[in-house]
């Protein structure tokens, strides 16, 4: 069921793309009427095509297939994006040609196409190369009326989704983990989807993430990918060793690792609750999680903190349960690890899946962060939604207090 609800997914976007591909073609036609050139743009978008298609029909034959079609969306993006984008001027030039009976189209402006569409091609290039390390700080401030007063001023740094097994540069993983530790925040929170498929893919990392330090605890959740369930096994009993293995490298690396359960964190005598539920996604991810549970034994009245990996949870449950659950960080959507975020503006094709994506949210007084995503999976960069590190900071509203 999930595999064909994110084959669908996947269908829709590829054909948008080549809806877009087929408008380009004309600013080709406009340039050149070399045939060996257009039969060349469609022989190699064709074969591109093809090769995605078979390739996501078999993925779940393991993790050739999945290198194997990371390559392909990433020669997807190279071919299509740049296409896409740039044909914004053609369309812009239809508006007029349609008042002037539809004319030929210009040289120039199809040449003025051409042109955006190579600088696009630069910047996908930076983002495949340079841009899944390409690492971000991003900071938010949240304030809350009934924070005990002992964490005013408390921090907290969110990572998510570090996708192990697709990870090759020690330095620049590296890189990243000291920017964590340089943040200095009270607390280290991780929100899931620690490797792609199996546990082995940490062994090499295990020892840098064990470095990672917060004065008051490393926390953790599993992610959708953490159970194992995009791949074959020889057996049932193999792929739950392998959960197992992974509860264990989360126990080597420091982190508390919490399954449907809460746990206190304590400051001068006053204390939120940290909550962390295992996965739970609509549109046929798997629900694991059980927030009920994961509250039995807390009161009405203590402020909550709730780590949960897909933030579909936080609209589906989180914001109508019984427990009023303050503040909720998510991760799983990567951003799509393609989009726009310049001078406020955040665009990516994502938003169309998931209604909270990236940043902050909030609802009837109850807070969402969702984080970007730490490392990367599929596609092998990021182009425009680069890889984050979240610190927030808990604020004591005394004005809505005093109110």
């Amino acid at each position: 069921m999930l595999f064909i609800y994110m084959a669908k997914r996947f269908l829709l976007i590829l054909s948008l793309f080549l809806l877009g591909d087929i408008y380009f073609y004309q600013a080709v036609v406009t340039i050149t009427q070399n045939p060996a050139l257009h039969l060349s743009y469609w022989v190699i978008d064709i074969l591109l095509v093809a090769g995605i298609i078979s390739t996501v029909f078999i993925l779940r034959a393991g993790n050739q297939v999945q290198r194997l079609l990371s390559l392909l969306l990433t020669a997807m993006l190279l071919i299509f994006i740049p296409k896409v984008f740039s044909s914004v001027i053609l369309s812009a030039e239809d508006v007029f040609r349609l008042f002037r009976g539809f004319p030929p189209r210009s040289l120039y402006i199809s040449e003025a196409t051409l042109a955006l569409a190579g600088l696009i091609f630069l910047i996908i290039i930076f983002g495949v190369t340079r841009g899944k390390h390409f690492y971000r700080i991003k900071k938010e401030t949240i304030y809350f009326p009934d924070l005990p007063e002992a964490f005013d001023g408390f921090t907290i740094t969110q990572i998510s989704d570090v996708h192990s097994g697709s990870f090759s540069d020690a330095k620049s993983v590296q890189k990243g983990l000291d920017l964590v530790n340089s943040q200095n925040s009270d607390l280290l929170l991780f929100t899931g989807d620690l490797v792609n498929n199996m546990a082995s893919e940490m062994d090499q990392w295990i020892p840098m993430f064990t470095k990672l330090k917060a004065p008051y605890g490393k926390y953790s959740v599993l992610g959708n990918h953490d159970y194992g369930d995009y791949i074959r096994w020889e057996s049932n009993a193999a792929k739950e060793a392998n959960l197992n293995r992974l509860k264990e490298v989360h126990v080597e690396t420091g982190f508390k690792l919490l399954l449907n359960e809460a746990v206190e964190i304590n400051k001068q005598g006053e204390s939120v609750a940290l909550i962390g539920v295992e996965n739970w996604g609509k549109g046929g991810f798997h629900q694991y999680g059980d927030l009920k549970k994961a509250t039995s034994k807390l009161t009405d009245n203590s402020f909550k903190i709730l780590m949960s990996h897909d933030p579909s949870h936080w609209d589906e449950v989180t914001v109508d349960h019984e427990q009023h659950v303050h503040l909720t960080l998510a991760g799983h959507t990567h951003g799509m690890q393609f989009g726009i975020e310049l001078f406020g503006f955040k665009w990516s094709p994502i938003k169309y899946f998931y209604k909270q994506w990236a940043g902050l949210y909030k609802q009837g007084g109850k807070y969402l962060y969702v984080n970007r995503g730490f490392g990367f999976h599929g596609l092998r960069g990021r182009i425009g939604i680069w890889p984050e590190i979240t610190v927030l900071t808990l604020k004591r509203d005394r004005f809505n207090q005093l109110a």
